[in-house]
């Protein structure tokens, strides 16, 4: 029995080994949290026939969404660590454990980060009937008026809120939240002059800053906008800790072996130099990232500890 055990133990590592070799011999699953048609689902539909083409193997996606995208990060978490079960995700997951405490899964211990996949850039626009031709005067407007000046979003606990009450934090500014029901409505309203402000990605507000009907005071990301290069980052007028980017990330199940991590990651990484794919992927306003695995787990810290700071300070609730 003895030497049974002893066999057994040498034997499992190499079994173990040899499977992830094979990686993957069967259909990888990537399940998106969110409807057809968002940017998590894009790049889903966009990384699969990709990998698939790679692995010589199926790769689906599966849309399973509902409660802001954590119906379909509990169905991952709660999948076999195997690397057939993905979770292709969004800025959502890092806001969503700030706005709601009592989650089904750990959004840090449930997962294995495996790649930051995109960002998308989102800046702050404002209704040209306001006298704010830039971030500063429009931090003066709204101190010189307290309460005063409104500002739209998609809805509450959105990362567009959100990132609008962490400007207002950290520049002691007051400004009050109207939330529509999607960003339609929040655009239409901020066009028609009926609030003031938003915050909001590139992608939704270029033909309302070309038309002459919205004016953009400063891009949240790390760099200009290639479609607005006239306009500066939120950096460089004097406020780096204001920098905000949508992201997408893909996470494994924790548990999931790290070798098949690194085969996932290095593979996606190769996809996402392609210029076909980036060339692709800037028609949807989105830029590909790339890195380690390690470089999407300091993603989900930074923005664990940001949004629940902001959620803590402005006491909100998500809809």
């Amino acid at each position: 029995m003895r030497v049974f055990a002893v066999v057994f133990a040498l034997l499992v590592p190499a079994l173990h080994a040899s499977a992830q070799d094979r990686y993957p011999s069967g259909i990888v699953q990537i399940v998106v949290p969110y409807t057809p048609g968002t940017g998590a689902d894009i790049l889903s539909r966009a990384l699969g026939p990709r990998l698939a083409e790679r692995w010589k193997a199926a790769v689906v996606t599966e849309n399973r969404a509902g409660a802001s995208g954590n119906i379909g990060a509990e169905f991952v978490a709660k999948a076999s660590p195997d690397g057939y079960t993905l979770l292709c995700t969004a800025t959502a997951f890092g806001t969503n454990p700030a706005l709601n405490r009592r989650l089904p899964f750990d959004p840090v211990a449930s997962f294995a980060p495996v790649i930051q996949i995109a960002t998308s850039a989102m800046a702050v626009v404002v209704s040209p009937q306001l006298n704010a031709n830039s971030v500063r005067e429009f931090i003066d407007t709204a101190r010189a008026q307290p309460g005063k000046l409104h500002y739209s979003s998609p809805g509450n606990g959105t990362p567009q809120h959100l990132a609008m009450e962490l400007l207002k934090l950290d520049t002691r500014i007051e400004l009050v939240h109207v939330p529509y029901k999607g960003s339609g409505g929040a655009l239409a309203d901020l066009v028609g002059g009926h609030v003031q402000a938003m915050i909001t990605a590139l992608q939704t507000v270029g033909p309302y800053i070309h038309g002459g009907k919205l004016r953009m005071l400063a891009v949240l990301g790390g760099e200009r906008s290639a479609a607005f290069p006239d306009v500066p980052t939120i950096r460089e007028v004097g406020y780096p800790d204001l920098e905000v980017e949508t992201w997408y990330g893909l996470l494994a199940p924790a548990g999931t072996p790290p070798a098949v991590i690194a085969r996932i990651n290095t593979d996606l990484n190769s996809i996402l130099r392609q210029p076909e794919l980036r060339e692709l992927l800037a028609k949807q306003g989105l830029s590909a990232a790339g890195g380690t695995p390690d470089r999407m787990a300091q993603t989900l810290k930074s923005e664990l500890a940001r949004w629940t700071r902001v959620v803590d300070a402005a006491h909100i609730r998500a809809d």
